[in-house]
């Protein structure tokens, strides 16, 4: 029997493909870590949100997740027009992308009780 005298460079071009998949596969995993969004944990309580001031950077996409574990509160922020429910014992999560710089308010738009007026807080956005 004739030995076979690609195999060795067969080997070589199997081991090379594997080598450049597995590099590929690490490049791809952690492009994909870097672009998952910074999650931004916001408790709504009677008659405050912790924290009050968030920052984010413009352009820059975050995911607000909101708990209220005392009643269903609201939150709106019109500079952006987005509001949203949050019901108590849920979690809620906002998707955003500021796409302007400045001081924003936010606020309860669910009336939550005697100090329901008062409660907001600001997103600060640097550009």
């Amino acid at each position: 029997m004739r030995p076979d005298a690609t195999a060795p460079a067969r080997d070589r071009r199997t081991l090379l493909a594997v080598a450049t998949a597995l590099l590929l596969g690490r490049a791809g995993s952690l492009a994909l870590a870097q672009a998952q969004p910074r999650v931004v944990d916001v408790v709504a309580r009677k008659f405050v949100y912790v924290p009050e001031e968030i920052r984010v950077n413009k352009g820059e996409t975050v995911i607000l997740q909101f708990t209220a574990p005392e009643v269903t509160m609201g939150f709106s922020l019109p500079d952006f027009g987005v509001r949203s429910d949050l019901v108590s014992g849920q979690v809620t999560r906002v998707e955003l992308t500021p796409d302007k710089a400045g001081s924003f308010t936010f606020l309860c738009d669910v009336f939550c009780g005697s100090g329901h007026e008062d409660m907001n807080g600001t997103l600060i956005v640097s550009g």
